[in-house]
């Protein structure tokens, strides 16, 4: 057995929200002495560059979270064309929707259904059309920002599972992205329905957004929010954010150019061209 399988096959008895509770809680903590520490030594394990951050003084931070989730400088990501990577990370999978089943990795896919928690209908719509999935290692930007200019009609928060989302993980948990904890946000565009799905994972303390806050953990039930007054986002605008590392997994009813020069586990940045749509459709 390879370590990486081993490494998957152990997290299935683990008590994967207790222990991200509780790191969530060291998260928070305040204590000088004891969140400079971690962040420091953070800070060095993951080779993070601090002058790219609006502020660079680790000590500023008034907890761990506040420096997990640190902005940047303006400029320091600068913004493409077209589709654009909604944060910094690798690009895990990328392509066409088909038969209603995306590509987690080699040998594993799921559902669009199963992905936006067992809505068959709304699934429909992304037949034909394209996703791409793009993994944040503990070193990025934790900032999730806007493929696309939209408008947000609803927001689900679907219960799950907490696995870890790095590659020795999608590699042997069949059906990862639909089993663990996320948040489905779905979004009219210019070039018809998009969904942005912020994917929890091991030790992910909490998802937010820029419109509602902190959102998990929740009750055990799927969460349905519509929101009758329009929130429009920007292309490029901050929408959410990872207390901790995860996921972002995008589909779109429209079918993406996606740029030739990307392939599978490409380093990207955020807010960096990942292609185009060639026809827009309406919403």
């Amino acid at each position: 057995m390879s370590l990486a399988k081993f490494f998957a096959l152990i997290q299935y008895p683990i008590p994967h929200h207790l222990l991200s509770r509780l790191v969530g809680y060291l998260a928070e903590c305040r204590v000088a002495w004891l969140k400079d520490a971690l962040i420091r030594a953070f800070i060095k394990a993951f080779q993070v560059d601090m002058r790219e951050a609006v502020e660079p003084d680790p000590t500023a931070y008034a907890t761990f979270n506040d420096f997990f989730t640190r902005a940047l400088k303006p400029g320091a990501r600068p913004q493409g064309e077209g589709l654009l990577s909604p944060a910094d990370g690798n690009l895990s999978q990328f392509g066409l929707i088909e038969a209603d089943r995306l590509l987690q990795a080699k040998g594993h896919r799921f559902s669009v259904a199963d992905l936006l928690g067992g809505d068959e209908e709304t699934a429909r719509r992304y037949r034909g059309g394209s996703y791409a999935n793009v993994y944040l290692s503990p070193s990025d930007y934790h900032r999730v920002h806007m493929p696309l200019a939209g408008t947000l009609t609803e927001m689900v928060y679907v219960p799950g599972r907490l696995f870890s989302v790095n590659s020795a993980t999608t590699d042997h948990v069949p059906n990862l992205f639909a089993r663990n904890e996320r948040l489905v946000c779905h979004f009219d565009t210019e070039y018809g329905p998009m969904v942005v799905v912020l994917v929890g994972a091991m030790i992910v303390a909490a998802i937010e957004t820029v419109w509602a806050g902190q959102i998990t953990p929740l009750s055990g039930q799927v969460q349905r929010i519509r929101f009758d007054t329009p929130i429009h986002l920007e292309r490029g605008a901050e929408m959410g954010r990872f207390k901790l590392g995860s996921t972002v997994v995008m589909a779109f009813a429209g079918q993406v150019d996606f740029d030739t020069d990307l392939a599978p586990k490409t380093k990207v940045a955020v807010k960096q061209s990942l292609g185009g749509f060639p026809v827009r459709q309406p919403t």
